[in-house]
């Protein structure tokens, strides 16, 4: 009896059969959107991200860090993040060193302290490593999953108003006056006026249905700029620096004295409700809030966006946190982790095409972050207005967020303003015990940081 060879087995290298892939990675149709789509999301929150490639190395060496290895830091630190929130989370939001947070570490910690920058960036580690802890423990999502529907709402607003404050700062059509505290800059510069036209360009494009609107509008004005002579050519390819002088350069024996405490507190408080508010605004952009008001893979978000601070710390830039820019590519059709992947990855290139992504100018951005901002304030129209215990905390939390410039500060007062107004008027039912542990934290923040 003849015997028969056993079949050589091939090796099957083609995709899924059902849709590829990045379907199965991303569950794309489920969430209702498509490859092409994320990509120009990922490419529109990218555009609207990428003054932080150039920001925060500046602000970097104002604490004494070389400029260039603060460069590469930064684009390293944001593509790690970015691609954690995608692969692990599947949210499409982008993540680089916070702004404000940059801003404490080198003015405050370094500049009015006296600390030096290895020891700062030991605290950024240590608030990082209890931050993470925090996550890991799911103390802080048990602590945004109690936060009531109304300030959930109060907050996405308030993110939007917050963003279109900074788009219209960056653009100069709000500038400040010593006798009003803000008013109307010049229209007749340049530079805002090319910033409304962007805004409008957009309302009128989405109006329409046109695909990619955002990006189609920042490209159109970059290159008006251009024209006008406003856009400079520098060239499209640059060795990136070395990262040698601030890879884990971090002093985090020094960290742990009386003085220090503050500072870690500090990072920890801003960076956690900053990232909150972020993190609320976007998901309810994305569809990403089920019926029942929980959050699709908050436990995933918050544990990407606490790894990354860590991550960041070693190599050298403050705090990594969710950047509300994302909007803007939540509004270009963004809805999975491949819009976050897609971001990642272009900050990588952007350590080789430093002198290109340069090319984008700020009025081209604000536009967009302009608009990105009115859609954001569609979400107070779920608030229950009847109800005042409900909706004047709601108010106090969107509107400080702008007027204090900060999104952990509007949020603190509108949680201190829900808990008095409902212990107040015999509605302790509405107080969670998550509610009642943060206003004490929030006002120990006000007393003592």
């Amino acid at each position: 009896m003849e015997s028969r060879k056993p079949e050589a087995r091939t090796l099957d290298l083609s995709p899924p059969s059902s849709g590829g892939w990045l379907e199965r990675l991303f569950k794309l149709s489920l969430h209702g959107t498509t490859v092409k789509t994320e990509l120009i999301a990922g490419l529109t929150t990218f555009i609207t991200m990428a003054y932080i490639i150039f920001v925060n190395p500046n602000i970097m060496a104002d604490a004494g860090i070389d400029h260039g290895a603060a460069f590469v830091a930064t684009c390293i630190a944001a593509a790690l993040g970015c691609l954690l929130m995608g692969l692990y989370a599947n949210w499409p939001v982008g993540l680089a060193p916070g702004m404000g947070l940059n801003a404490f570490f080198t003015y405050t910690v370094v500049g009015t302290m006296g600390y030096n920058w290895e020891t700062a960036l030991g605290a950024v580690f240590v608030s990082g490593v209890l931050f993470m802890i925090l996550t890991l423990s799911r103390i802080r999502e048990w602590l945004l999953n109690s936060i009531p529907v109304s300030l959930r709402f109060a907050m996405g607003a308030g993110v939007g108003l917050f963003l279109g404050l900074i788009g219209l700062k960056t653009a100069g059509i709000i500038v400040d006056s010593p006798a009003t505290l803000i008013r109307l800059g010049s229209l007749r510069e340049p530079g805002p006026l090319l910033a409304a036209v962007c805004f409008l360009m957009i309302a009128v494009l989405s109006y329409h249905r046109v695909f990619g609107a955002i990006l189609i509008s920042i490209i159109a004005v970059t290159l008006a700029g251009w024209g006008l002579g406003l856009v400079q050519y520098n060239g499209v390819m640059s060795t990136p620096p070395s990262l040698a002088p601030t890879w884990m350069a971090m002093d985090v024996a020094g960290v742990f004295n009386v003085s220090m405490i503050s500072v870690v507190l500090a990072f920890l408080f801003v960076h956690m409700f900053d990232t909150a508010g972020t993190l609320m605004g976007v998901a309810q952009r994305a569809g990403l809030v089920k019926a029942d008001g929980r959050i699709e893979n908050l436990s995933r978000a918050l544990k990407a966006d606490s790894a990354s601070s860590v991550f960041g710390a070693m190599v050298g830039v403050p705090p990594v946190t969710s950047y509300v820019e994302s909007a803007a590519g939540v509004a270009a059709g963004g809805r999975t982790g491949l819009t976050a992947v897609t971001v990642g990855m272009l900050f990588i290139a952007a350590m080789f095409f430093a002198p290109l992504a340069g090319m984008i100018p700020a009025y081209a951005t604000a536009g967009a972050l302009i608009y990105v901002a009115m859609l954001m304030m569609g979400g107070m129209a779920h608030i229950e207005w009847d109800e005042p215990t409900d909706s004047i905390p709601a108010i106090v939390t969107a509107i400080m967020m702008p007027l204090t410039f900060s999104v952990a500060d509007g949020i603190a007062l509108g949680f201190i303003t829900y808990v008095v107004l409902k212990a107040c008027t015999g509605k302790h039912k509405d107080i969670s015990v998550s509610l009642w542990a943060l206003c004490a934290i929030f006002i120990a923040k006000f007393i003592f940081l």
